[in-house]
């Protein structure tokens, strides 16, 4: 069927259409809400952004297919081409950032922790940066994510530190294992007397205060490196399996140009009969 291009087409960009619809009434609706929290105002631009853009792209990709507008489907094939380069430049700037940084198990205990040094220059310098930092600290508060460790922590000294906790946990809620620090109950570390074990600046940042943790430690942004690390090695592939079909709706949409250009020809061949 030589139709059938233009079909498909119009079917993929109607679902894009509606997605890209509800992302944008989602971040108007935060918007006009008005939140308060740091961690919430971070996805209203990217989530308008996104589906602003898929509003365009979708009309663009419905109007030229429905209507054979090949003006319309020229210019939706050059951004579906732009996409497809940013998401290939980006899949590949994510491994290449992202190749360094591995936890060190700790002797004796069921979680490993974290060191900034361990990760690349980049994701130091412009991830957990000072700009930055403070907008994903109040994420981690907001996320309450020391919460449910502190509720569950033992009594038992020695059953916590078996404890399977995740990057984040490990460098946020407790203070770093080679200060020294004793576990008293379930929210308390104490000092020793001596001082800490170490002349490490993330024993002095430590506070039991729920807020306080070691949300301004190093460790704490070792830990969300970890993650952002694990995400984006995730991230890659979930990549390369959008470049895929990016790559084929632009191959169907270049079909259909080709049919387009065929039917506006048809009827000059024979006369102007169709």
């Amino acid at each position: 069927m030589p139709r059938l291009s233009n079909v498909v087409i119009g079917i993929l960009n109607g679902c894009t259409l509606i997605i890209g619809l509800a992302a944008t009434i989602a971040s108007l609706y935060l918007r006009i809400r008005g939140v308060s929290t740091d961690c919430q105002k971070v996805i209203e631009n990217p989530l308008l952004i996104l589906g602003l853009l898929l509003l365009v792209l979708s009309l663009l990709g419905l109007v030229g297919s429905i209507c054979r507008l090949n003006f319309m489907l020229y210019l939706y094939l050059t951004i579906l081409f732009l996409l497809i380069l940013g998401t290939l430049a980006f899949t590949i700037f994510a491994i290449l950032v992202t190749n360094k940084g591995v936890g060190r198990t700790v002797s004796g205990k069921g979680y490993s922790e974290y060191r900034l040094g361990d990760y690349s220059h980049w994701l130091q310098k412009y991830v957990v940066n000072e700009e930055h930092w403070n907008e994903i600290r109040s994420c981690l508060v907001d996320a309450r994510i020391c919460d449910s460790l502190q509720n569950n922590i033992p009594q038992v000294p020695g059953e916590f530190y078996k404890k399977n906790l995740s990057p984040i946990q490990s460098g946020c809620c407790k203070p770093p294992s080679e200060c020294g620090f004793e576990l008293k109950n379930a929210t308390l570390w104490t000092m020793p007397k001596s001082g800490p074990a170490v002349a490490d600046t993330d024993c002095k940042k430590w506070s039991n205060d729920k807020y306080g943790l070691c949300y301004a430690c190093n460790a704490c942004k070792s830990g969300v490196l970890s993650n952002i690390r694990k995400d984006w090695r995730s991230f890659a592939i979930f990549n390369g399996c959008v470049l895929a079909f990016i790559t084929i709706v632009y191959c169907i949409g270049c079909c259909a140009t080709r049919n387009n250009k065929s039917r506006s020809s048809y009827p000059i061949m024979y006369g102007g009969r169709v």
